[in-house]
């Protein structure tokens, strides 16, 4: 690969690094473009990269057997994509979707094993990172079995809009039921709930966070949970 990249890069794991730290590995990253809709790994197929986004959102999906899929949580620049190989495991039975177009840095996945495999900052931080990720897959199925569809979505949305730093962004009634696991039209009264409370729009597959703080306040205690987890790791 042998590319150059700047300090600190524009993912929040990798920028949290020891600039020393950063340098040992980082002729082996190379940049990458997500593409919206395309999948980086699926159920028990071999993985092969890791992805640092830079830019855009991963959204990891359990897919059941009759081609049902809910998510499970949502990856953006404060994250990785491929944690399971953090454990030695290069499979899951998990998909990775890209639901919000960008780019990454992207890793071989043996490369990065054999990076942690004696500890050190790196590791370290994965592995709280990989915490992170295991509070915000627990309380998503939590929400998912516990608070109406309207404080669900106000949930994601903030998620998303964390993630991908843009005041706007691409998203369907379609893509939104298939995330929270329910139907389109319960996606629809609640979003026409939440634009009637002037917290968002939506127009042909956009929508605007137009009042942050009054999303937070129509969102459950789930998204106050996961977010404090994150900001954490960061301090």
């Amino acid at each position: 690969m042998g590319q150059n990249h700047k300090f600190p890069p524009d993912n929040l794991l990798l920028a949290a690094l020891p600039r020393e730290e950063f340098d040992r590995f980082s002729d082996q990253l190379e940049v990458v473009t997500l593409n919206l809709g395309v999948i980086l790994y699926i159920p028990e197929e071999p993985i092969t990269y890791v992805y640092f986004p830079t830019e855009g959102i991963v959204s990891l999906l359990a897919v059941l057997e009759g081609g049902e899929s809910v998510e499970t949580g949502v990856v953006g620049r404060e994250g990785m994509v491929g944690f399971p190989v953090v454990f030695g495991a290069y499979r899951t039975s998990n998909q990775a979707l890209v639901q919000g177009s960008g780019s990454a840095l992207r890793m071989r996945a043996k490369s990065l094993n054999a990076l942690i495999k004696n500890g050190g900052p790196l590791h370290d931080i994965l592995l709280r990172y990989i915490y992170t990720i295991f509070t915000q897959v627990s309380q998503t199925a939590a929400c998912n079995r516990v608070h109406p569809l309207n404080e669900r979505l106000a949930r994601w949305l903030l998620l998303t809009h964390d993630r991908i730093n843009k005041e706007q962004f691409a998203l369907t009634h379609e893509f939104l039921a298939r995330m929270l696991g329910t139907r389109r039209a319960g996606v629809s009264v609640a979003a026409s709930a939440l634009r009637e409370a002037g917290l968002i729009d939506y127009s042909r597959g956009q929508v605007a966070v137009l009042d942050r703080k009054g999303l937070e306040a129509a969102s459950c205690e789930c998204y106050a949970v996961v977010r404090a987890e994150f900001d954490r790791m960061f301090q």
